[in-house]
């Protein structure tokens, strides 16, 4: 495909993946969310410092419980926050006392800035295919993200095995993630290359702008 078929292909995409998650009763929820939880915090390896998490948008897996608990043992957590539109995130410490506003798009976020910087990422996953890549809302701000933390951090994306794809066609600033977890299972990265239409390969470079292709109501990250 092109690169405007792809464009359009995840356009489609997006749209079908958000009403099948959405679908999901509240007893699937949270019965998935804590079977998908539970298998994040046995594949998190090492301790990390400081872990950035997400604040759940239309149905995607609410992890707050679950880092609740990783920072009981000390682990620092912060939220991702959208500073200035097509630049990337920053994360600011949060912690359960932690004032709370709306963001851009209503996403709360910790009232003070007080940057930090994640080893440890979790994601939210519109879709994800095989090789570890995400689909997410058409913002690309995640992919921004990682394309210039340094060092960059371990990323786990957690999703539902219903918005599963057999690829997302990466296009070259498309970043997989190191980890995927979803209620089946926990599914490593590849380490693959990532191609354009063209067939070259390229390292992933931050991506262009794409806020127009998202839905005017559902412009996440």
């Amino acid at each position: 495909m092109t690169e405007d078929e792809i464009k359009r292909w995840r356009r489609e995409q997006r749209r079908r993946l958000r009403v099948q998650r959405i679908k999901l009763s509240d007893e699937q929820r949270v019965r998935l969310d804590q079977r998908i939880c539970e298998r994040m915090l046995e594949c998190l390896g090492a301790q990390p410092r400081v872990i950035g998490f997400y604040w759940p948008f239309r149905g995607e897996v609410d992890p707050r419980r679950f880092v609740l608990q990783l920072a009981e043992s000390g682990i620092e957590l912060a939220l991702p926050v959208v500073v200035t539109e097509h630049a990337p995130l920053e994360f600011w410490r949060w912690t359960p006392e932690s004032p709370m506003q709306p963001g851009i798009w209503n996403i709360p976020i910790p009232v003070t800035r007080a940057p930090v910087t994640p080893d440890l990422l979790l994601v939210p996953l519109l879709g994800f295919d095989t090789a570890n890549y995400r689909l997410g809302n058409g913002g690309g701000y995640y992919d921004r993200t990682l394309a210039v933390m340094r060092p960059r951090p371990r990323t786990i994306g957690l999703g539902y095995e219903l918005t599963r794809l057999e690829s997302i066609h990466p296009l070259p600033h498309d970043v997989p993630l190191d980890t995927v977890v979803t209620e089946d299972g926990v599914q490593t990265g590849h380490d693959l290359p990532r191609s354009d239409p063209s067939g070259e390969t390229r390292e992933p470079a931050s991506p262009p702008c794409q806020l127009h292709e998202v839905d005017p109501d559902y412009r996440g990250f």
